[in-house]
């Protein structure tokens, strides 16, 4: 697998703006109109949350024309040629980096077939429930929530179709009402999430109050760079479709530098990052030392 520590992460990010061009070459006229028509967001608006004032901790994070835009597809959770497609075929990478993480930070044998026995983790934004579902058969005690009904009614539909998978509580909340429930995990996953959230800084917030004491969380999203706006919002939505338009705002994307500094701010040690290099030619993903597109990041909470 490939590692990237904090160290030479942070040596990465200072670096990224370099490869961060998009160039049209031999592109049809077509392929022009449609790559400016998507551009115009991208010249319009920028959101650095890391250097801006920032919303109480306790606002609520939670974007309702995100859960919309979610609503309306979620019964597509589980086609894997549908608009999750996407997540679908980059879970396997995901998990390898959450397997290699996790059970190097909890000391649990990485080539068990359950690893995660007797670690308690929440999945936040679980959808319907496409990494919820192999967490559990690696061991863990799962929560899944999501703020969408449908969601949670189409990953407990699925779950229960598996004797493993239906001990999985799903439950239709948010991060920050488990947090006043004083819920407590080892782990924390967000992946996919804070860039549609309204309060990034809230939102970290509360996935640190819900991790214990020496726990971990682990987050992945899309970094706020040119080459981003042009494959994960362009291409993946406008061109080849993968994703229904609108899917993404890259104002609300957030630069590794910028999910770094709310995770300090809300107690949590950025320690590995990686990146996710898509191959054309395989149709697979991989973990990368890239870290200009997708890309994840493990970290701990520091004791206070």
């Amino acid at each position: 697998m490939s590692r990237t520590l904090l160290s030479r992460s942070l040596y990465q990010l200072q670096n990224v703006s370099r490869s961060n061009g998009f160039f049209l070459h031999n592109s049809s006229t077509k392929f022009k109109h449609a790559v400016l028509a998507a551009f115009q967001p991208f010249l319009q608006s920028s959101r650095p949350y890391a250097n801006s004032p920032q919303p109480a901790a306790s606002a609520s994070s939670v974007d309702q024309a995100e859960l919309a835009k979610f609503a309306a597809i979620a019964e597509s959770w589980w086609d894997a040629e549908g608009p999750f497609k996407p997540l679908h075929v980059m879970n396997p990478t995901r998990l390898t980096f959450i397997r290699s993480t996790l059970c190097r930070h909890f000391g649990k044998d990485p080539l068990s077939a359950r690893p995660f026995e007797g670690l308690k983790f929440v999945d936040v934004g679980c959808g319907g429930g496409i990494l919820s579902e192999p967490l559990a058969r690696m061991g863990a005690s799962v929560t899944g929530i999501d703020a969408v009904e449908k969601n949670i009614k189409i990953a407990q539909v699925h779950a229960d179709l598996d004797p493993v998978a239906s001990s999985i509580e799903y439950r239709c909340t948010t991060a920050e009402n488990l947090v006043e429930e004083q819920q407590k995990f080892d782990a924390v996953l967000a992946l996919e999430v804070i860039e549609h959230v309204a309060n990034p800084d809230g939102f970290c917030k509360s996935l640190s109050a819900l991790t214990k004491p020496d726990g971990a969380t682990i987050i992945s999203t899309i970094n706020r760079s040119m080459r981003a706006y042009a494959t994960a919002v362009v291409v993946a939505e406008y061109i080849l479709h993968w994703l229904p338009k609108g899917t993404h705002e890259w104002s609300s994307f957030l630069t590794p530098e910028e999910l770094v500094l709310l995770l300090q701010r809300s107690s949590i040690s950025v320690e590995e990052m990686a990146g996710f290099a898509y191959d054309p030619l395989t149709g697979q993903w991989s973990l990368d030392d890239d870290i200009g597109v997708n890309f994840i990041a493990f970290g701990t909470k520091i004791n206070e």
